[in-house]
């Protein structure tokens, strides 16, 4: 009986080139190129590897438009949108229109920023991508937040008042940031995966060390609010030649010990969490490891997942890099339009509570539902 094993003509290391185009195999011919791009390509997750290597503006662009899942294919027909809120902001006047179009052209740009990050993600070993994959979909938050804060240093230099106050809006998008997190992104996952699903499973170790990350992050935000509440009572009002018994105790040094008090927070929040994610992607054992390889064997989507085409890691940073320059411009100019909004009748606590967080988390909450509709 005759064995049925298929017999190549073709030498194994012939096989390596010919069979297939793989991203570790070098472009030039070099010694030291080869050892080099080796060393690298060695360290991409299987997960992540794209069967090619280098930029390909045809493979880039097709892999963009199919993005992670249908619904974020969707967004990126809101792409037309950015070039019109570009050129939008050279015309006269027309405030509200520049701010809306820059508010809808901010989604398919960091829609982008959260692909390519995914992308990113999915090369590097699991829960360092997982984590880096986080970090990535809070960019779009930390740099709005930056722009509205260097927004309102300006206006204060140039002693506008409280006409170009940007503080209730940043306070307002921080909270609304966390709500949107908590309650939307939460509430449409367990929506849409319900419509889909009899049940859903959530393992308990996520749901101990969240809640430990996110008291950790709690009182970080009250320690420097329980402090101005307990000292505020003593405060005295600063008018030359007024003699009380805490001449030091004002409200404008009330104020700067606050915020003394909450750059050291913040600070210590930063050690914090790169602490935790030092742990995470240095320990040998890590605790969301027996999780993910859970998830990966109920994930009905996840054959389907691994099929669709990728990008290199040489256009994975390209797309990084256009992402992160479209969502900063985009931004720039939706903070700058604000002060327009507001004037015409629009509250800035709704500005900062609902619009802001919904724009900045759109690609976040997209992947996330995504997730909880494939299980």
């Amino acid at each position: 009986m005759a064995d049925n094993h298929e017999v190549s003509s073709s030498p194994p290391a012939a096989q390596g080139v010919v069979g297939h185009s793989h991203e570790s195999t070098p472009l030039l011919p070099t010694n030291a190129f080869r050892i080099a791009h080796h060393s690298i390509s060695r360290r991409i997750a299987h997960e992540g590897e794209s069967g090619r290597s280098g930029f390909h503006i045809r493979h880039f662009f097709s892999v963009l438009w199919r993005s992670s899942c249908t619904a974020s294919m969707l967004v990126n027909i809101l792409w037309p949108i950015v070039p019109v809120a570009v050129v939008m902001q050279f015309l006269p006047g027309l405030h509200i229109p520049k701010f809306a179009t820059a508010y809808v052209a901010v989604v398919p740009s960091a829609n982008l920023l959260g692909f390519a990050g995914q992308e990113f993600a999915r090369k590097m070993p699991k829960v360092a991508g997982i984590l880096i994959e986080t970090t990535f979909g809070s960019i779009v938050e930390i740099i709005l937040f930056l722009v509205l804060i260097l927004k309102h240093e300006a206006s204060a230099s140039q002693e506008n008042g409280d006409e170009n106050n940007l503080i209730p809006i940043i306070q307002a998008a921080i909270l609304g940031s966390i709500l949107t997190n908590l309650l939307l992104c939460l509430g449409l996952c367990f929506f849409f995966g319900g419509t889909r699903h009899a049940s859903q499973k959530f393992h308990a170790i996520v749901s101990e060390v969240g809640t430990g990350l996110l008291l950790v992050a709690a009182f970080g935000l009250l320690i420097p609010s329980a402090f101005y509440s307990a000292l505020k009572s003593e405060t005295v009002s600063n008018f030359p030649g007024l003699r009380v018994r805490h001449e030091n105790l004002t409200e404008g040094t009330l104020q700067a010990d606050v915020l003394h008090i909450s750059q050291a927070t913040s600070i210590a929040l930063i050690i914090a969490f790169l602490l935790y994610v030092w742990y995470q992607a240095n320990s040998q054992h890590s605790i969301f490891d027996e999780v993910i390889e859970t998830d990966e064997h109920r994930d009905a989507d996840r054959e389907a997942d691994m099929e669709k085409p990728k990008f290199t890691l040489t256009e994975t940073v390209i797309a990084l890099l256009i992402s992160l320059v479209l969502v900063t411009l985009l931004l720039i100019l939706l903070v700058r339009g604000i002060e327009h909004v507001v004037h015409s009748g629009i509250p800035d606590q709704f500005l900062g509570l609902i619009l802001l967080p919904l724009v900045e988390k759109a690609a976040e909450h997209l992947t996330a539902i995504d997730e909880a509709w494939g299980e």
